[in-house]
């Protein structure tokens, strides 16, 4: 018995090698083969062998088990042996003997315990079948020998209990007690019968291997089957857990996939960065990370408005609405004679009889200012839409052919959201539309980018088609000033 098992284990570790991603039988994969072999004790006129393990009569068998629900499995089963035994000494036996192949076919229930996943699951079987047997024999009784060779069929009543230890994602390694009585069957051939039906009958041992069959349901192809998969629609590539879902690193609630601070625990509405001083700009972006300031500054503080950084303003009280140089510190003149006070004046050198705007510019060509047309994003997205390449591809042509001209790109967002999410959302807007000018090879320079969130909406935010106006990037031609301050 001990090299049987030996046998069988080791059987089983080649199974696993075999077969490394399948699953033992569950509700993803829910038919089963076993192959095992049984220990029968036989039982009758002619004594008990029951828990005589030293009179053993070893059987092969074949099982087929299906998958019906967590607790139930319908199995198929079959096996062969042959008992012999010669009678006890003494009357009324003495001489006697029989040889009885035996052969069963078993269809029943198995009750289960315990989860799928469990590593051991006891289990009860209902099997009732059919009892094939063929005997040879003889009976010396009354100084006569009888002949008591006979082929006949019976039903059978077997039911069992056993175990199932999971070796791996393949294999099932069970053991199993139950005993077989097949109706009206005389195994030993002994004519003498009692009123009953079940005379003779015997005990089954079996251990053996089940191996699952067939693949796992896994709709995103991330390993996990969907039935253990809390995250069914994980991207394909991504890294997931045991459950399915993408791995989160730093624990924040944003998967690393989509974290641009995978090992810093941080916020959704950053992409999984932190923000210490909660302005709406990432530590990673934020020039003054401990101080809140804002996002068109690189998150340091104006206190005048004048659109320099405190850190930067040499003149940090200046009134509101004056023009300012570099340094924050009011233009009062107006070099250019076009009318434009220089703290006003954005080309405060222009030649004198040149048309300016209210910028103090040379005018955009009216051609090129037809131009001007926004396009529209989808919900949450930064994604150019092909539809938009064109109007685009006339902008980038018009300062190609205009080198002395720039182009203002400013990204708006609907309502939903907060206002700090909607802010970044409009400049990684305006960003996208810049990468896209800069990859026409186009001076990143002559692209000022700037986000307003949702505090200019073309449209009311009460309807679909309104907030969908309200998803847009504009455009400004301007002259173009290098290394001039922006507003």
């Amino acid at each position: 018995m001990k090299k049987i098992l030996t046998t069988i284990a080791a059987s089983g570790l080649v199974a696993l090698a075999l077969a490394p991603e399948a699953h033992a039988q569950t509700a993803d994969r829910k038919t089963a083969i076993g192959l095992n072999v049984s220990a029968m004790q036989y039982k009758g006129n002619f004594g008990s062998d029951y828990w005589d393990f030293s009179e053993n009569k070893y059987a092969p068998g074949i099982t087929f088990s299906r998958y019906l629900s967590k607790g139930l499995d319908v199995q198929l089963s079959g096996n062969y042996v042959e008992f012999k035994k010669d009678a006890p000494n003494g009357a009324p036996y003495f001489g006697s003997r029989f040889a009885t192949n035996v052969v069963n076919v078993n269809l029943g229930l198995k009750f289960k315990l315990f989860n799928d996943d469990s590593p051991i699951r006891p289990y009860l079987l209902a099997a009732p079948g059919l009892t094939y047997t063929s005997r040879e024999g003889t009976i010396f009784r009354n100084n006569q020998t009888i002949n008591t060779d006979e082929d006949k069929n019976h039903f059978d009543l077997f039911g069992a209990a056993g175990i199932d230890f999971r070796l791996g994602d393949a294999v099932t390694l069970f053991v199993q007690t139950g005993q077989h009585v097949p109706l009206n069957a005389n195994i030993d051939g002994d004519p003498a019968r009692d009123d009953n039906k079940f005379d003779d009958r015997f005990l089954q041992h079996t251990v053996g291997l089940n191996i699952a069959l067939g693949k796992a349901k896994d709709t995103d192809g991330d390993g996990v089957p969907d039935r253990k998969d809390k995250c069914p629609d994980t991207p394909s590539g991504v890294a997931v857990d045991e459950n399915g879902c993408p791995l989160d690193g730093d624990k924040d609630g944003v998967p690393d996939y989509q974290d641009q601070c995978p090992t810093e625990a941080g916020t959704a509405a950053m992409q999984g960065c932190p923000d210490r001083d909660n302005d709406g700009v990432a530590d990673k972006d934020d020039d003054c990370p401990d101080e809140a300031g804002l996002p068109a500054l690189r998150g340091c503080p104006d206190a005048d408005g004048d659109g320099v950084a405190d850190k930067n303003d040499k003149c940090p009280d200046t009134p509101a609405g004056t023009q300012v140089d570099g340094n924050g510190c009011p233009l009062v003149t107006d070099a250019d004679g076009d009318g434009i006070p220089n703290d006003q004046d954005r080309c405060p050198n222009t030649p004198a009889g040149t048309k300016v705007d209210a910028n103090g510019c040379p005018e955009v060509d009216a051609e090129v200012r037809k131009l001007e047309q926004p396009i529209r994003f989808e919900t949450n997205s930064t994604v150019i839409k092909r539809s938009s390449y064109g109007t685009l591809d006339k902008m980038v042509q018009a300062l190609k052919d205009h080198p002395e001209y720039s182009i203002r790109v400013v990204g708006h967002a609907d309502s939903r959201g907060t206002d700090e999410y909607n802010q970044g959302l409009s400049e990684r807007r305006a960003g996208s539309v810049k990468r896209y000018f800069t990859g026409k090879q186009l001076d990143p320079a002559r692209i000022v980018t700037e986000g307003k969130g949702e505090s200019e909406p073309a449209a009311p935010n009460t309807s679909a088609a309104g907030m969908a106006q309200n998803r847009r990037v504009d455009f400004r031609f301007e002259f173009f000033i290098p290394n001039a301050p922006q507003p």
